[in-house]
């Protein structure tokens, strides 16, 4: 096969995240021109508080670096690192080809971390700010849902076995009561963030203390006026060359703790669409299988699930990378870095914006669940026909030996003939349960049986939900489409 042409996209491997899922905001956060574009702005911050700090910097260098911020010759960056194999050293050159007057004065000082690593905390932190209105968002969407199903009743189910009845709001506030430690966790990673700040090439700040001729206030005060001017209310008091790496691992480990949410949130849709009683969005043009017309395969909540696997593994890139950081640093977190912290923010911004889909779009079979409760709740209810005869005057060990008799009969009918369960078909038919016959429909009312399951669902949207919204009620905007 003759090799492609240079220019052919579509000839050369293109990571799906961004290629076919992630946002157009998340992918920008990531890129080159993101990233560079960083670059040339933390060194004008450099360059802008050497000079107001007495340096020998001009107006005009600064008014020339302002005015080329975002004028990146991209091909000659690659030609330059070509040659020097340094990524920072071929972007001061291609800054100061266009920086003429400044070119003495960039990176002043600095190291190659003042821009890479200050670049990927501003990077984590805008990341961040992208991710938790999604997730308000999703929370949104299901706290709606909940509110709206709180009293319907629903099988629970524990060891995936019929067990006591719950709502279907009640399991939807599991959901969002995982999700809502998550925000909060994105949240408090965010706000722990530090700036690197200016430490130079083993965090002694030793350049920049020969520069200001020993003054160490004015050095000190160097590290405040870059940590302000790049948006951080503080910066990381003690640095090698790089930030500490286990900050990596916080940031990974809340994305990983996401992940583990939407995975479980997306499994529980999935045994619900198989068991028809809610289902994910369904498109109306919308094909399920090539080879089964009729299938209606939770694809959505599928993706979120092959995702989500893909995020929890993650974390483990920084816990390796933090381990092996030798004294004041090695380069062999670099490469590693470059691809989990971008992958991680983009596989989650992928699973939250299909999950808000998928949370807009639920489907939920009243009738369904309604058949289901009749198949189980017989058995449920047999502690209550047995108080109620004790206290029609019954013995208690004479009633719980009838119900064991014509329970097992009834279940050998659903479990052998693939019948529906006739055990209240028996009790009414058995004169010994005749003193209690009149209660039964009452004692068979699904809604007996939930408990305070919506009283639940009410208090803790109240207290706990709507609160924890409150600073994104802004940004709640419309639906969102479904990516590829």
């Amino acid at each position: 096969m003759a090799a492609p042409a240079e220019e052919d996209v579509m000839a050369r491997y293109r990571s799906p995240l961004v290629s076919r899922y992630a946002s157009a905001e998340m992918a920008y956060n990531f890129s080159e021109r993101k990233k560079f574009g960083t670059w040339r702005r933390l060194w004008l911050y450099l360059a802008q508080a050497e000079k107001s700090l007495g340096l020998s910097i001009t107006d005009e260098q600064i008014r020339e670096m302002e005015a080329n911020l975002d004028n990146i010759d991209f091909k000659m960056a690659a030609e330059e690192e070509k040659k020097l194999r340094h990524d920072v050293m071929a972007h001061v050159h291609t800054f100061a080809h266009c920086c003429p007057k400044a070119a003495a004065i960039i990176h002043l000082g600095a190291t190659s971390c003042y821009v890479g690593d200050n670049t990927d905390l501003i990077v984590l932190r805008d990341g961040f700010n992208l991710l938790l209105p999604k997730l308000a968002r999703v929370i949104s969407r299901l706290a709606d849902f909940a509110e709206k199903y709180a009293d319907m009743p629903a099988l629970g189910f524990t060891h995936y076995q019929p067990a006591q009845l719950t709502t279907v709001g009640k399991r939807c506030c599991l959901w969002i009561q995982d999700l809502c430690m998550d925000l909060q966790n994105l949240e408090r990673a965010r706000d722990d963030l530090r700036f690197r700040g200016v430490k130079g090439t083993t965090g002694t700040q030793a350049s920049f203390l020969q520069l200001f001729e020993g003054d160490h206030s004015k050095v000190e005060e160097l590290d405040r006026l870059v940590t302000a001017k790049a948006g951080f209310k503080r910066a990381y008091m003690v640095t090698g060359q790089t930030y500490s790496r286990k900050v990596d691992i916080g940031v990974l480990a809340v994305l990983a703790s996401l992940g583990a949410s939407v995975h479980k949130i997306c499994t529980d849709i999935r045994l619900l669409a198989n068991l028809k009683e809610i289902e994910e969005p369904f498109e109306k043009d919308q094909i399920g299988s090539s080879a089964m017309p009729y299938k209606r395969n939770p694809m959505r909540s599928e993706r979120c699930c092959s995702l989500a696997r893909h995020l929890m593994t993650l974390v483990m890139d920084p816990l390796q990378t933090a381990a092996v950081q030798w004294f004041e640093r090695t380069l062999d977190d670099s490469a590693n870095r470059r691809v989990c912290l971008a992958e991680a923010f983009l596989t989650a911004d992928i699973i939250l914006s299909t999950l808000q889909n998928v949370s807009e779009g639920l489907v939920v079979y009243p009738k369904v669940i309604e058949r289901r409760i009749r198949q189980e709740l017989p058995f449920m209810a047999t502690e209550n026909i047995i108080m109620a005869m004790v206290k029609a005057g019954g013995n208690r060990q004479d009633c719980h030996e009838k119900i064991r008799v014509l329970s097992q009969q009834a279940a050998a009918v659903v479990k052998q003939e693939g019948g529906d369960n006739d055990f209240i078909a028996r009790v009414r038919a058995d004169p010994y349960f005749s003193p209690i016959h009149k209660q039964l429909e009452s004692l068979l009312d699904p809604s007996s049986f939930t408990g305070r399951a919506p009283q639940q669902v009410a208090k803790f949207l109240k207290e706990e939900v709507r609160p924890a919204l409150m600073p994104y009620q802004s940004k709640m905007g419309g639906k969102i489409e479904l990516a590829l």
